[in-house]
C-alpha cells in the first residue's frame, strides 16, 4: 500500500460534498494566549492561531470524517447501514450524519465510556453497543457485526474517505487569510487521520509548514512506533484524552505519518489537564483532554517554535462533567 491512503484532490471532493452541511469554522488568534505560552518559557514569542473545531455542531471534527462518509455511499451501502467503533466523537459524527442523511448508524463503544458521549449518542437515534474494555477491543465487536449483518464498517482511521474528511480541517485552515504566514501546524494523534489529512494538504499547498504530532504518554503506541520506525502496541492506553486512547498505530495512516511528520512528542496527563485550563482562560473556549493535547505540544516545542507562527486545532470540547472537574480542580 502507498504511504500516502488519499490524495489533495480526495480532500476538495470531501470539502465539496460536506461544505452545504457544515460552514468553515472559525481561525483566530488570541494574545492572552500567545502571552502565557511565551511567559511558559522564557522563549521568544509565538503567534498562536486555533482552528476551532469545538464549534462543529458534534462539538468535535470528526463530524467532518463521518459526513465525508455517508455522503459517498453507494445506494445499498446506504440502505444496509454503517457501524464504527468509537470513544465517542467519532460515534457523533457518524450519527449526526446519519440522522442527516437517514443512513442507520451502529456504534461500538468500551464498558465505562464518557457516559455524556454514550447519552448524546443514544438521543442521536444510534443503536449503541456497550462492550469491550476499550476502544481496540470495540473495533473487533464492530468487525463481527460487518460479517453478521453486512454492514459497511467505518474506521476511524482506517479508511480513505475519513482522512479525507479530516483534511478538510488543514485545507481551511491554510486558506484563511490569519495563517498566510503560517510555519507550522501542531496536532494532536489518536488514529492519526486529522494529522495525515493535514499532511496531504499541507504538501501540496504550503509545504514549508511544519506538521507536528502530540500524544499522550499514557497512549503512547504511535509516538513510540514512529520513533522506532515500525509497528509497536502497548498493552493499555488510559489517558483521560480519550480520543487519543488507542493502542496501536494504523496500517492506513502510520507510514504517511513515518514519511510527513516533522517531530513527534508525548505530553503527560499533567500537560494535558495544564492545557485544557488555558484554553478556557485565554480563550474562554473548552477543550476535551485530545483538544487541548496540540496546545500541550505547543509548550512542550516552544522554544523550537519560539518566533513562528503556529496554528492547533481545538478538536472537540465533550469533556464530562466529572471530569472537567478534576482538571480544574488541579490548577
Amino acid at each position: 500500500m502507498s504511504q500516502w491512503p488519499i490524495c489533495f484532490e480526495d480532500v476538495v471532493a470531501a470539502r465539496d460534498r460536506i461544505r452545504s452541511h457544515l460552514p468553515a469554522t472559525p481561525l483566530r488568534n488570541y494574545a492572552p494566549l500567545d502571552g502565557a505560552v511565551a511567559a511558559a518559557g522564557e522563549a521568544a514569542g509565538i503567534r498562536l492561531l486555533v482552528k476551532h473545531e469545538n464549534h462543529q455542531p458534534t462539538n468535535a471534527f470528526k463530524v467532518r470524517n463521518g459526513l465525508s462518509v455517508l455522503t459517498a455511499l453507494s445506494e445499498e451501502e446506504s440502505r444496509r447501514g454503517v457501524v464504527a467503533a468509537t470513544r465517542g466523537n467519532h460515534g457523533l459524527g457518524l450519527a449526526w450524519a446519519g440522522r442527516l442523511l437517514g443512513v442507520k448508524v451502529t456504534i461500538c463503544v468500551p464498558l465505562g465510556n464518557n457516559p455524556e458521549k454514550n447519552e448524546a449518542l443514544r438521543g442521536m437515534g444510534v443503536e449503541l453497543i456497550e462492550l469491550g474494555r476499550d476502544y481496540d477491543e470495540s473495533v473487533e465487536v464492530a468487525e463481527r457485526l460487518v460479517r453478521e449483518r453486512g454492514m459497511r464498517l467505518v474506521h476511524s482511521s482506517n479508511d480513505p474517505l475519513v482522512i479525507a474528511g479530516a483534511g478538510t480541517v488543514a485545507l481551511e485552515i491554510l486558506e484563511d487569510p490569519e495563517a498566510r504566514r503560517l510555519d507550522a501546524l501542531v496536532l494532536s494523534v489518536g488514529g492519526g487521520s486529522q494529522a495525515v489529512g493535514a499532511l496531504t494538504v499541507t504538501r501540496r499547498l504550503r509545504p514549508t509548514v511544519a506538521v507536528y504530532g502530540v500524544q499522550a504518554e499514557r497512549a503512547s503506541a504511535c509516538h513510540d512506533s514512529w520513533h522506532a520506525g515500525r509497528p509497536l502496541s502497548t498493552a493499555t492506553a488510559d489517558t483521560f484524552a480519550d480520543g487519543l486512547a488507542t493502542r496501536h498505530v494504523y496500517e492506513m495512516t502510520f507510514g504517511a505519518l513515518r514519511e510527513g511528520l516533522t517531530d513527534f512528542v508525548k505530553v503527560s496527563e499533567e500537560e494535558i489537564a495544564a492545557a485544557v485550563r488555558l484554553m478556557i482562560r485565554t480563550t474562554h473556549n473548552l477543550a476535551e483532554g485530545a483538544g487541548a493535547a496540540g496546545l500541550a505540544g505547543v509548550v512542550r516545542l516552544r522554544h523550537r517554535l519560539a518566533g513562528r507562527t503556529v496554528a492547533v486545532v481545538n478538536s472537540g470540547s465533550n469533556i464530562d462533567e466529572a471530569t472537567l472537574r478534576r482538571v480544574l480542580s488541579q490548577a
